[in-house]
């Protein structure tokens, strides 16, 4: 489990996020068509795994402009980004945006990514709500970039994520 900061509050998660060179665990969630994805529908791109609490909030939606915008630039990459937004949400912000270089999934339904990935809230006033973090995953689905954002008052370290894509 790891320990976060949330308005000043220590805040649990259910897990730890998969380490390094690990295997990314199995997921299936929903898309904006309410259609279930999973991770080998992904086989053989390289991922940013874009995590948060709701894309209503402005460090969520600042995390999705930015690494839509960076990853652009980006050869065989995609953005997840993944939250417990409803999927209606997640693509009202896609649009009014205009954000093309992402793909909103959400665990709504399921619920077992925040679960998976070690990064469900289990205690403060966002219980049950999914953590702020970043994983990068190779072509082969393995782990070669991991953040806990240590306060999720904070964005995530683009640049660092960024740099394992280069």
């Amino acid at each position: 489990m790891a320990i976060i900061e949330f308005g000043g509050e220590k805040v649990t998660t259910y897990g730890s996020l998969p380490s390094l060179d690990e295997k990314a665990p199995h997921f299936e969630l929903i898309n904006q068509e309410l259609s279930i994805v999973n991770l080998e529908d992904f086989k053989g791109k390289r991922l940013i795994m874009n995590i948060f609490p709701s894309i209503d909030t402005g460090v969520c939606a600042k995390s999705v402009r930015n690494f839509s915008n960076k990853a652009a630039e980006l050869e065989n990459v995609s953005v997840l980004c993944i939250s417990r937004d409803l999927p209606f949400a997640q693509q009202r912000f896609t649009k009014s945006e205009n954000l093309e270089n992402i793909v909103n999934l959400s665990d709504f339904r399921e619920r077992n990514f925040g679960k998976d990935y070690g990064v469900e809230m289990i205690d403060g006033p966002w219980e049950g709500l999914l953590s702020r973090a970043v994983l990068v995953l190779n072509e082969n689905g393995h782990v070669i970039y991991s953040e806990q954002v240590s306060n999720i008052d904070n964005e995530p370290d683009y640049l660092a994520a960024l740099k394992t894509l280069l």
